[in-house]
């Protein structure tokens, strides 16, 4: 199903309907009512498996501002609650990776096929609204598009800014940018670098101590030691269900941010807190077949307070290919 074709058939129902949808209207065939939930369309996030999608819905305000609408677990396989019962900032960062593919395809017209480039990705919790309760957390995302790049009539590139709310209260805030590429255009870009067939079945490396890193177990952990301090190997796991959720030809952005922030567990001395904000920066695809190493330094805060930063950056064949500045505050061990 095309996005065009999923909104009209979304709004040909929503104006059928007469009144509050109950179990007792739905007939056998029918479509569902709107009063029941589910994802977006998959394809529109860049997803395979449906339990991967996090956002559920979303509405055009004008040309540049949307809301949409997520969902995150109690419990997910991978964003495991951190720092005894908040939830994992990294699922915000995957929800804004989201949002951007999601209004890239359904909004701004890049068809199935074309490739993403993230550049930057952010984002900054509120914890006294991040705690995992008895339910999911239901979001509502304002989302404001600053810039709007094309080429001709097509969309070429787009920024945007992002307000988390639950409950009506402010827990995250965040955006990003990102480039799109024709299929032919990217093909011509990596050339030789496309894997096939077995992709999967890269060389795994051994990992750090997971809870070294602010992990519990081994199958998670991105780093593996050097033997030098604040050093490592990023450890590409490309049989991993949920980083490696499906083929590529190239390191997942959400491999490095989980590296920038199991780099800074291990820098703060910390096996579980809770990162209070991530900035992260892409410079250059990280390749699948060519060592890449992880470097982290702590930073000095100027401001008075409790928080701590780590600076993140990894280098591949010598070159500094992503950055991160994660922070983190006195939640956690």
């Amino acid at each position: 199903m095309s996005a065009s074709t999923f909104h009209a058939e979304r709004r040909a129902f929503r104006a059928g309907l007469s009144g509050e949808a109950t179990a007792l209207t739905i007939q056998p065939g029918s479509f569902r009512p709107i009063t029941l939930t589910t994802t977006v369309p998959k394809e529109l996030v860049h997803r395979s498996a449906v339990a991967e999608v996090l956002l559920t819905d979303w509405e055009r305000v004008d040309d540049t501002r949307f809301v949409l609408n997520a969902q995150w677990p109690r419990g997910h396989s991978f964003f495991t609650p951190v720092a005894d019962g908040y939830h994992d900032p990294l699922i915000a960062c995957e929800t804004v990776r989201q949002i951007g593919i999601l209004l890239g395809h359904a909004e701004f017209g890049i068809p199935l096929g074309y490739q993403f480039i993230v550049w930057d990705l952010d984002i900054a919790v509120r914890p006294q609204h991040l705690q995992v309760g008895y339910r999911p957390a239901a979001l509502s995302i304002d989302v404001t598009c600053t810039e709007i790049n094309r080429h001709g009539r097509n969309l070429s590139g787009l920024r945007f800014e992002a307000v988390f709310r639950r409950d009506g209260h402010v827990v995250a805030t965040g955006g990003g940018s990102f480039s799109c590429m024709a299929p032919a255009v990217y093909q011509r870009v990596r050339g030789d670098r496309r894997f096939d067939g077995d992709w999967y079945k890269l060389p795994l490396i051994s990992p750090a101590a997971p809870q070294s890193v602010g992990r519990t177990s081994p199958m998670d952990v991105v780093l593996s030691p050097t033997g030098e301090s604040n050093l490592w190997q990023l450890r590409v796991d490309t049989r991993h269900p949920v980083l490696f959720e499906h083929p590529v030809d190239h390191v997942p952005g959400m491999v490095l941010i989980e590296a920038a922030r199991q780099a800074a567990a291990s820098v703060l001395g910390r096996s579980s807190y809770l990162p209070l904000s991530l900035a992260n920066e892409f410079k250059r695809y990280v390749e699948l077949d060519s060592p890449c190493m992880i470097e982290a330094v702590r930073v000095p805060v100027q401001e008075l307070g409790d928080e701590q930063s780590v600076l993140v950056t990894a280098r591949q064949d010598g070159v500094v290919v992503f950055t991160s500045s994660v922070s983190a505050g006195s939640h956690g061990l």
